[in-house]
């Protein structure tokens, strides 16, 4: 069986879960070309993007970039196929019960560990798996998706769809520069509220509303100016709402 590639798999989990490229595009705020370039090999996905695609898709994230398995021997297609047949009614069961079934698996994904063998300490540490950084500074360019495990005492954080480090001043008293802060996706209009934004390829923590036609992207440090960004984007610009910071901590020395 010969290795296939990213975007081999991107394109058959596309087509397993019977969604054209541009109705793919629509559902996470890309465009048609985006998808057609992650399938012809020439771009590949930022992490936040692999997060969309693994929900619409069902596919894990590390099975699209890795190929853990084969994508037409997991369970997920058949799934998919049962449940669009479903009323609408059933269609709620299904996605209620998948939803209970994902927030106890995180929950035992970020288990709390014990490391007082290891170090002498009483204390339990809650371990948070980050993803790069986003900026809250002059703005912080995407690298190669490397991961860092980071620990906390805290062991009542909410549910979050993935975590990233700060890097910079500008969010300070409110976020320092190295606290992990817990991301939620969120498709709703912000008016107030901390989010991360991604912006042709640079990546911003900020207070975040839209005033009039202008996305306010708004820094809590004094001695730095809020951005103003259009809505709808300008033709040759590109900005998306990665998803609104729900928690944040400030890591444990270990």
């Amino acid at each position: 069986m010969k290795n296939i590639t990213f975007a081999e798999r991107l394109k058959e989990a596309r087509k397993a879960a019977k969604l054209s490229q541009q109705a793919l595009a629509d559902k996470i705020g890309r465009t048609k070309s985006t998808i057609s370039r992650w399938e012809s090999g020439e771009r590949n996905p930022k992490m936040f993007e692999m997060v969309e695609l693994e929900n619409i898709l069902g596919i894990q994230a590390r099975e699209l970039m890795f190929g853990e398995q084969e994508i037409t021997d997991t369970i997920l297609p058949k799934i998919s196929r049962v449940s669009s047949q479903l009323e609408k009614p059933r269609q709620e069961k299904v996605l209620n019960f998948a939803t209970a079934q994902l927030d106890e698996q995180k929950l035992e994904e970020n288990k709390i560990i014990n490391l007082s063998e290891a170090d002498n300490r009483t204390s339990s540490l809650t371990a948070v798996e980050t993803i790069e950084k986003v900026s809250a500074g002059f703005g912080f360019h995407y690298g190669e998706n490397e991961k860092t495990t980071y620990y906390t005492l805290r062991n009542d954080l909410p549910r979050f769809d993935f975590a990233t480090v700060v890097d910079g001043d500008s969010m300070e008293p409110t976020l320092h520069d190295g606290d992990v802060i817990l991301i939620r996706q969120n498709y709703n209009t912000p008016q107030g509220g901390i989010y991360v934004i991604d912006y042709d390829g640079t990546s911003w923590v900020k207070e975040v509303r839209i005033d009039e036609n202008e996305l306010v992207l708004h820094s809590i440090n004094e001695k730095y100016r809020d951005r103003f960004l259009p809505v709808p984007p300008e033709d040759g610009e590109y900005w998306n709402i990665v998803g609104e910071v729900v928690d944040w901590f400030t890591p444990e020395m270990i």
